[in-house]
């Protein structure tokens, strides 16, 4: 027995007798698809640009901004795949479908962009300490990154409509945000050019790899603790019990998860031991509809046991 509710960007599900009910799930419009492809096409050409200058220019502060903008790069390939696999269907093997790649992509993301930034550290470092300071051209530093301002502004707003999406306001803020850091390189190179002082660029490229490593320090520590299956920040294990708890009918509550299918979806499975016979699809579809509204839990299965039957081997399993 079961009963399925449908729309565009959300499906729920509740089933009979073993008890299952899911949760919906959003996703990216697909007409992001073009920004995503203009916004990592620009990215990467200015990357190479900017990669060439820096070094041409003797400036590891372009080269800073370069690993910069590359971490956009991979930021946007990363959440134009997941945007893509998370609408994978689920299969025999793959019963999730393919949720889980967006967790292990953001994982890579940032253990390459730490190990690179440490690169572009060693470099500063070695610069700032080194006997005669390297010239810099600091003309061609203004001109280059402000080529930077004008692209990630311009990737900027490929993004700004969709603020109503986390994934592409995340997008849009990381663009802004790199915007910012370009204008600190043309303030980098306008110095040089005034007051001739070459010792400000290893400095400014330091400044910039503590910012990557600022911002991708989180990356790592959230992927990683998705990856474990932990429960999500912001979701507290006791709230959600206890709501289940208080369910018409529930007596009781054992193996309780709570984790991440992917960057955007987070599912929950718990045992409910009903002091009465089984409550219903009614009562799933409830739970499952509440779950997703006061806790963003989308994905819910809700095994039903009754009271006074023979004792479930998982129980007393992570119960809060």
């Amino acid at each position: 027995m079961a009963e399925h509710a449908h729309d565009r960007h959300d499906h729920s599900h509740a089933h009979g007798g073993g008890g299952h009910s899911h949760g919906g799930h959003s996703h990216a419009p697909a007409t992001f698809g073009r920004a995503f492809a203009i916004g990592i096409s620009l990215n990467i050409a200015f990357v190479i640009i900017e990669a060439i200058y820096g070094f041409a220019s003797e400036s590891m502060a372009l080269v800073a901004d370069a690993g910069h903008n590359l971490s956009d790069v991979l930021g946007l390939i990363v959440a134009w795949i997941a945007s893509v696999l998370v609408k994978r269907a689920p299969t025999a093997r793959f019963t999730y479908g393919l949720r889980g790649s967006s967790i292990l992509a953001a994982l890579f993301n940032a253990v390459f962009l730490l190990v690179a930034t440490g690169a572009i550290a060693w470099e500063a470092v070695a610069r700032l300490i080194a006997p005669e300071p390297q010239p810099v051209a600091g003309l061609t530093v203004m001109v280059v990154a402000g080529i930077g301002i004008l692209i990630n502004g311009a990737t900027a707003w490929l993004f700004a409509s969709g603020s109503s999406d986390i994934n592409i306001r995340g997008a849009y803020l990381h663009m802004v945000a790199d915007a910012a850091v370009s204008a600190g390189v043309v303030i980098t190179g306008l110095i040089i050019v005034l007051t001739g002082a070459a010792w400000i660029d290893p400095v400014v490229s330091l400044v910039i790899a503590g910012l990557i490593v600022w911002a991708t320090w989180g990356l790592l520590r959230d992927s990683v603790v998705m990856s474990l299956s932990a429960v999500p920040p912001g979701i507290d294990p006791a709230a959600v019990g206890a709501y289940l708890r208080g369910r018409p009918g529930v007596a009781d509550l054992h193996d309780l998860h709570i984790w991440s299918m992917s960057t955007t979806d987070i599912a929950l499975t718990a045992h409910l031991v009903m002091a009465e016979r089984h409550p219903g699809n009614a009562f799933l579809n409830t739970a499952a509809a509440e779950l997703k509204a006061r806790f963003g839990i989308a994905h819910a299965t809700l095994q039903i046991e009754e009271a006074g039957g023979p004792a479930c081997i998982l129980a007393g399993d992570c119960t809060p």
